[in-house]
């Protein structure tokens, strides 16, 4: 009866949301019940990855990486695995599908974090944003529009700029553990060590122009997905304005955070907001 291993595999990737990311965990929710599932399946995926290539420092990352990208096409291919992950993963990229170019763009970021720690160009930069994060947004994007070509391409750079703007949060977040914990910089040209105000105010302008583009998009998306998108992105800005009102010096000794009686608010005006029509 595969109908029970799917549903079974779809919980794990359910689950698997639910506990690396509350704030991921609770926009997701926002969505319209026909999407949620998609989406937790999409982040069940990327999340393993993620995990492969930060956290296993004691086990063969690379071949770990080579073995789930392996088994990954295998389940495309042939509708099933027995990694229940990877299972309910290829059920959403087979629903609507989703092109291989997206996953091959994603899972060669990760393995540049097997090999690079410092981006020392833009080029380099902007190819991992793509991979790592854009084209996450845009698997997103496959599953909001249901599969609609004409309305993902109108969608499509909105999206990109949404992704770009959640990874360089994370990135100006996470600045410290990843130089302390990865030894790993993203920003080019960044020298951690002398992180500054101009340095910050630099990378904040650069989020605040694709959070601007991003939000044109949110506004065109489906019913269905608007309300959860929306939060994630007032929940991200909310991050950015204490991030912004930071010192550098602050961002470069510790991870700021949103606590969770601010994420509760964040999620009333979004439904306050959404519920009046005016989203």
């Amino acid at each position: 009866m595969k109908k029970i291993f799917d549903k079974v595999s779809e919980e794990c990737s359910r689950n698997v949301t639910e506990l690396y990311s509350t704030s991921f965990s609770l926009a997701t929710k926002l969505l319209d019940k026909s999407i949620r599932q998609d989406i937790y399946n999409i982040y069940g995926f990327v999340r393993f990855a993620d995990e492969i290539v930060d956290t296993f420092h004691d086990y063969p990352k690379k071949n770990l990486l080579d073995r789930f990208e392996k088994e990954l096409y295998y389940a495309i291919k042939q509708k099933i695995s027995l990694n229940p992950i990877l299972n309910s993963f290829q059920i959403t990229v087979n629903k609507y599908k989703i092109d291989k170019k997206l996953i091959k763009a994603f899972l060669k970021s990760m393995r540049w974090d097997l090999e690079k720690k410092i981006y020392k160009n833009e080029a380099d930069y902007k190819e991992y944003i793509y991979g790592s994060a854009d084209v996450v947004g845009l698997m997103c994007l496959n599953v909001f529009v249901k599969g609609d070509l004409k309305e993902y391409s109108k969608l499509k750079l909105a999206a990109i700029s949404l992704g770009s703007a959640f990874q360089k949060v994370n990135f100006l977040r996470d600045l410290n553990s990843d130089f302390e914990l990865l030894n790993r910089t993203y920003f080019p040209g960044l020298d951690v060590e002398n992180f500054d105000e101009n340095s910050k105010i630099k990378i904040i302008e650069e989020i605040e122009t694709d959070f601007k583009i991003a939000l044109e998009g949110i506004y065109k998306l489906p019913s269905e997905a608007r309300f959860g998108v929306y939060t994630a992105y007032k929940y991200y800005s909310r991050l950015l304005k204490k991030l912004k009102k930071t010192p550098s010096i602050k961002i470069k000794k510790s991870r700021i955070r949103v606590p969770n009686y601010e994420k509760m608010g964040v999620l009333a005006k979004s439904y306050l907001k959404y519920h009046l029509k005016l989203l």
